[in-house]
């Protein structure tokens, strides 16, 4: 199945070379462009992409706001932004608004090619660096009251849990827990489904912002964040 791209930038160069890039891949197609927030709602209701590739920072309309509008339209668009990391506001808010990923606008082109396959798989790209940074946010805020849902939980699956909000990978989950990594994928799924959470950056995200598990461990450095 083709994956369809919308890329959104307000610079016209970098949409040539995005589309350039994409352009070169069977499995991958840019249905669409826009060079600014607004226009890439709109695009994004008529075209209907597998992925939009969002930037930040762009006028009549951030990326920020543009992500929130469409996924308010779409629960199930996957939004994968382009950050320079070094906006700490910004990739907290862009988790807030249900973004799947981030991707660095500098980073080698396979890289990229790989994230926006990994979320248009159903899945989410989260990196140490930006788990990092959700964490030390997270910890700084009011906590509201935790999900009854969380009852729910099994034992097992409330360590699971915790080990994803650390950052850790399912190969390194099934390390920690000694269990096979199918198995850590199966707690995940039911883990996503009973919270009603979309993939694994909102667990992250509802992990810290309801202060249920205490950062105790910073992630591991070769996590790629992936979702099972």
């Amino acid at each position: 199945m083709t994956i369809r791209v919308l890329v959104a930038d307000d610079q016209s160069m970098v949409r040539a070379g995005f589309r350039m890039l994409l352009g070169g891949e069977e499995d991958i197609e840019v249905v669409a462009e826009a060079s600014n927030g607004l226009e890439a709602v709109e695009k994004a209701a008529r075209y209907d992409p597998t992925v939009v590739l969002m930037d930040i920072r762009m006028p009549e309309l951030d990326g920020l706001e543009a992500a929130r509008r469409i996924l308010a339209a779409d629960r199930d668009a996957r939004i994968l932004i382009l950050t320079t990391f070094d906006l700490d506001e910004y990739v907290y808010e862009a988790l807030r608004a249900g973004a799947s990923g981030f991707v660095l606008k500098d980073e080698p082109p396979e890289q990229l090619l790989a994230a926006i396959r990994t979320v248009a798989a159903g899945d989410a790209l989260l990196s140490p660096a930006v788990t990092k940074r959700v964490i030390a946010q997270f910890t700084r805020i009011p906590r509201p009251t935790p999900p009854a849902e969380l009852d729910d939980l099994s034992e097992r699956e409330r360590e699971v849990f915790r080990l994803i909000a650390r950052g850790l990978s399912n190969g390194e989950i099934a390390q920690e827990l000694f269990i096979s990594e199918t198995t850590v994928k199966t707690h995940v799924t039911h883990i996503l489904a009973k919270l009603g959470l979309r993939d694994r950056v909102q667990a992250v995200v509802l992990a810290y912002q309801a202060g249920l598990f205490e950062p105790d461990a910073p992630p591991p450095d070769g996590d790629t964040g992936r979702a099972p």
